[in-house]
């Protein structure tokens, strides 16, 4: 046997295990555990594949295991556990898609805004600050100016 038949024999062997990995996954879980890991109306191909244990690209390039997870979401949608499937139609103008930001995303823009609140608070003192500055000097020049000593 040559090295090359080795490997994708080795390669065949990896994917059948994948195939029986992920079923045993699928038997594991509950609606409940489907319904957290759902995203965008699908499972999340990410915590699948890292709670099976190989990469993501298994779910795509392994024809049985994206043939399982086509069927799984079919079944998870019949049973209300995922959203119904949309349906595009190719010809519509797709409308652009507004993200809501994630909680980590949530969190950083609450603390700019605290910053920024912050920041401008101080900025209106310093102006206040600053005008009460003016003030007294236009006092001084007012008076330099009634008697005569201004400097031109």
């Amino acid at each position: 046997m040559r090295q090359e038949d080795e490997i994708v024999a080795s390669g065949q062997q990896l994917a059948e295990q994948n195939v029986r990995t992920f079923a045993t996954w699928v038997a594991s879980k509950t609606d409940d555990d489907f319904r957290a890991m759902a995203s965008r109306g699908v499972l999340s191909r990410v915590e699948v594949a890292k709670e099976c244990g190989f990469a993501k690209s298994a779910l795509d390039q392994n024809p049985r295991i994206k043939a399982a997870l086509r069927e799984l979401e079919d079944a998870l949608r019949l049973r209300g556990v995922l959203p119904p499937a949309v349906e595009r139609d190719p010809d519509a103008p797709q409308a652009s898609t507004v993200r809501e930001p994630g909680r980590l995303r949530a969190a950083q823009e609450t603390e700019r805004l605290r910053r920024l609140e912050q920041e401008n608070a101080g900025l209106k003192a310093e102006v206040s600050e600053l005008k009460r500055t003016i003030e007294r000097y236009a006092v001084l020049r007012d008076a330099l100016s009634l008697t005569g000593r201004l400097p031109r």
